[in-house]
């Protein structure tokens, strides 16, 4: 579990919080359900319409990622690239058929049966750049879903904003009604920029970096497969692998 993301999120609603507290307010001001309920559905309305719903679904499923990170076995990675460089030196790319079954990701099964098939280096290194472009776009766009979120966010904050304060014109003649209208009015604001810069853009800032590191464990993939079918010493191949370790 990743801690220091839920340590910024506690440190950041305390600040917004203890501030609140020490200027005198009352952390009951702060909750306004109406100003959430305009904030929240109108951001997830824009959020829809904006992309399709597979897309959508993807996204809020990646935002677990926030605290528990995906699994991005890079060592392991290249200490089997080396074992099947070895291999493929004393005995030849036919032996690597061998674990071929084993293989559970469908790229790195792509990969190492162009390998065995003898297919030329440039041409492994081509076909499985466009898996690798695919791949990437793919999840880029749903990690998009939570920063187009943090864009309508604040928007949508102003708009209900403007709805209380016009609530707040129409009973001018009723003073008890004001101070309602108007706490709606503000609060809705912050509703808009707090989730934005607290919650869907620093999601969205997260997400785009583990999808970096997953991008890059699959270039890495590739760099090895190359290296193989072109001969390199498994040192050689082992140093150049190293480089994408972070």
């Amino acid at each position: 579990m990743d801690k220091l993301s839920f340590a910024g999120l506690v440190l950041g609603l305390v600040a917004i919080i203890g501030g609140q507290i020490l200027e005198g307010g009352h952390v009951s001001s702060l909750v306004q359900p109406t100003a959430l309920l305009i904030v929240l559905g109108g951001t997830m309305g824009a959020v829809l319409l904006q992309c399709p719903f597979h897309v959508f679904k993807r996204g809020m499923l990646m935002a677990k990622w926030v605290w528990v990170p995906p699994v991005i076995e890079q060592k392991r990675t290249i200490d089997q690239i080396l074992q099947w460089s070895q291999l493929s030196r004393r005995e030849g790319l036919l032996v690597l058929e061998n674990y071929l079954p084993g293989i559970k990701d469908d790229f790195t099964r792509k990969g190492l049966q162009l390998l065995v098939d003898g297919a030329e280096p440039e041409r492994i290194r081509e076909l499985l750049e466009v898996d690798v472009d695919t791949y990437e776009e793919e999840w880029r766009q749903s990690a998009k879903v939570w920063e187009s979120a943090g864009g309508y966010s604040p928007t949508i904050g102003i708009l209900g904003a403007v709805m209380g304060l016009i609530h707040v014109m129409e009973n001018l003649s009723d003073p008890t009604k004001l101070g309602p209208g108007i706490a709606v009015a503000f609060v809705a604001t912050i509703y808009g920029v707090g989730l934005a810069n607290l919650i869907y853009l620093p999601i969205a800032g997260k997400l785009k970096y583990y999808i970096s590191r997953m991008v890059a464990a699959r270039e890495m993939m590739i760099d090895g497969l190359v290296g193989i079918a072109v001969g390199d010493n498994p040192r050689i191949i082992e140093s150049r692998l190293k480089g994408y370790l972070r």
